[in-house]
């Protein structure tokens, strides 16, 4: 999606992640882990896996800006091995409860609206304005990761949490 501008993309985050976690308010907590066939995640590693690519985009600006060369995806991984990768955010979070991890996810929007709000329209929407962006393609600016990160996943997940409802009956 094309933003017009940075306050578009602040609100499509918003409105998305309150969908998104909105979805978890009424599952109970003894079911926060159980995996149901036709959905590859359970509720946890929905919320988990949404953190950790949070902190994830967000800590590659971080390095730049500290003077340190991201790594990207996470340093011992490779993009074609994501899925060793979720499972270090599914460990991450497997002791909390469903009720913790909202807040976490909400706590952590938090951070991630600040960081956008604080980052110039150049450097959202202009390629190559963050070395960790020059290796993508031309259309692979800062504004087109944060939105594969959160709003895609968002809704992505959205529809996977209310699958999980319906064929949970809840």
């Amino acid at each position: 999606m094309l933003y017009a501008n940075k306050q578009q993309l602040v609100d499509e985050i918003n409105k998305t992640a309150k969908l998104f976690i909105d979805e978890f308010v009424t599952i109970p907590e003894q079911q926060k882990d159980s995996l149901i066939e036709g959905v590859d995640r359970t509720p946890a590693q929905m919320i988990a896996y949404q953190l950790g690519w949070l902190k994830l985009v967000k800590s590659w600006d971080d390095d730049e800006l500290h003077g340190k060369s991201p790594v990207l995806p996470c340093e011992g991984y490779k993009w074609n091995r994501l899925g060793e990768l979720y499972q270090t955010f599914y460990v991450a979070y497997q002791d909390y409860t469903l009720v913790e991890l909202i807040q976490l996810f909400k706590n952590e929007l938090l951070i991630w609206n600040s960081w956008i709000t604080s980052l110039s329209d150049e450097v959202l929407f202009i390629k190559d304005k963050r070395s960790w962006t020059k290796p993508f393609p031309e259309s692979w600016t800062v504004a087109r990761f944060i939105h594969i990160n959160s709003v895609a996943p968002f809704k992505t997940f959205r529809a996977k949490i209310r699958k999980w409802k319906k064929l949970k009956q809840l």
